[in-house]
């Protein structure tokens, strides 16, 4: 790798490995960076197969003699990534952590300070945490050599007696979020940071989800593992599903301008015949706007390769004329749209309901009959299937899962063929951060019921049943 004479700043993100695509948060944080402020920045992809020593040595020799300063974003829970962070604070780096949940996982979890057990936060093993619109990054770097960096918008950290000061975040400006760079992300070689090569990049259209919009009240259940208080629930108030943090975290902002978004697709890197490389459409309820999407960027010259949807069963349900329209158009342009994934999750009322879906069995079903119909009117055109390279949303087990919900799932799956084409190789375990509308609910439990369910780091381990309390 070859650098410039610039002050420097590495974003650390949670990866898989062997796969190559973007990152659009961490990328896009990077962009407002490296075009607003002295600082050369670039993202660095780290799977948990990822030798730690080499990474260091790698972020040590890419930072340089300047003041070392590492971001960590979309890190998905990983506790080596957080121990990592702190071993780099404990030698001196500046680290700073952003992205979703960024303000929760600093400050820990609710009360924490009268139940040890619960997680106890990552003040200290990162110097700041920052809660908002990336840009909010370009006043603290502007600052760090005074006193200023204290009134950073959005900023999170810890005085000298233990006190987190937390100031207000500011809110998006679309102007920062029009230009992505696509060439800044690098992966971890054998002697070091490698370019990783972009094949499926991402567009924001929606910032949150229209679905966490909606306050309900809801009573969730008691988990399986808490023998005979079977029909017991807890009544909560929520905004969008149960498990989802991000709900929480930036729960629905709204749509972006045209301009914005199609000024991000244009940014996209092209494939050997010009066209765009795939990309993930960010909009929980693409299908209205679509046909519109479509004719504005073939206006424009654009000429997309692959749109990927991710979608709940009732906004596709709901959405079936915009998006035969849609499909229509992506015939003429030569452009194929793939349902990359719906969120159906379950295929059992209770669980539905306990996860706080909004929807039930019937509609996801609808969904399943929709998507196999389109692929029959549009068969070069549309895909939905795990073959055409779907993953669709399908969480197992669950704490409510019993052997009759079990049996009833299985009649299920065979009655409607699931298996076949819409099925996942592999479910996803339920999995409750601390600051969802599940971490509440088990909160409760443990207060009701006198027991501690485990936590691992900022995830709360449900499987086991809660260790009584005297």
């Amino acid at each position: 790798m070859k650098y410039t004479l610039k002050k420097r700043m590495a974003i650390i993100s949670s990866y898989f490995e062997g796969e190559t695509y973007g990152l659009l948060g961490p990328q896009m944080a990077a962009t407002v960076i490296q075009e607003n402020t002295p600082y050369e920045c670039i993202v660095i992809t780290v799977t948990r197969a990822d030798d730690k020593k080499l990474l260091k040595k790698a972020l040590i020799d890419y930072l340089g003699v300047e003041r070392p300063i590492v971001g960590f974003s979309a890190l998905s829970g990983r506790e080596d990534l957080f121990s990592f962070a702190r071993e780099l604070r404990d030698e001196g780096i500046l680290t700073l952590l952003a992205g979703p949940q960024a303000d929760v996982d600093y400050l820990g979890e609710k009360d924490w300070q009268e139940h040890p057990h619960r997680f106890k936060g990552l003040s200290k093993n990162f110097t700041f945490s920052l809660h908002g619109p990336a840009e909010q990054v370009i006043y603290l770097l502007q600052n760090l050599d005074g006193n200023g960096w204290q009134d950073t918008p959005g900023l999170l950290y810890c005085k000298q007696d233990g006190e987190i000061v937390q100031n207000i975040p500011k809110t998006w400006e679309e102007k920062f979020l029009r230009k992505v760079r696509w060439d800044t992300i690098y992966t971890m070689g054998k002697e070091g940071l490698i370019p990783l090569k972009i094949s499926t990049g991402q567009v924001l259209q929606h910032i949150g989800c229209p679905h966490a919009a909606r306050e309900s009240m809801v009573e969730i259940g008691y988990p399986v593992s808490l023998v005979g208080k079977n029909g017991q629930t807890v009544k909560l108030t929520l905004k969008g599903c149960s498990f989802c943090d991000v709900a929480v975290d930036k729960g629905f902002y709204g749509a972006l301008d045209m301009e914005t978004v199609v000024s991000q697709i244009h940014c996209l890197p092209e494939l050997a015949d010009g066209r765009k490389i795939p990309f993930e459409l960010i909009n929980e309820n693409p299908l209205p706007g679509l046909p519109r999407l479509l004719n504005e960027i073939k206006g424009r010259g654009i000429r997309p390769s692959q749109i990927n949807l991710i979608l709940r069963a009732d906004w596709f349900v709901m959405g079936e004329k915009h998006l035969r329209q849609a499909l229509g158009l992506a015939r003429n342009m030569g452009a194929y749209i793939l349902l990359s994934s719906v969120g159906f999750e379950s295929f059992d009322d209770e669980i539905l309901r306990n996860l706080n879906k909004g929807l039930n069995v019937d509609t996801n079903l609808s969904a399943v009959r929709l998507m196999r119909q389109l692929k029959e009117g549009f068969p070069k055109e549309w895909g939905y299937s795990r073959a055409d390279g779907a993953i669709h949303g399908y969480i197992h087990p669950t704490p409510w899962d019993t052997q009759v919900i079990s049996a009833n799932t299985q009649k299920t799956f065979g009655a409607y063929a699931l298996p076949a084409d819409i099925l996942p190789a592999h479910s996803t375990p339920l999995i409750i951060h601390h600051a969802s509308g599940l971490g509440d609910w088990i909160r409760e439990i443990e207060r009701r019921e006198r027991v501690q369910f485990k936590r691992y780091g900022s995830v709360i381990g449900w499987w086991r049943p809660g260790k009584k309390i005297s």
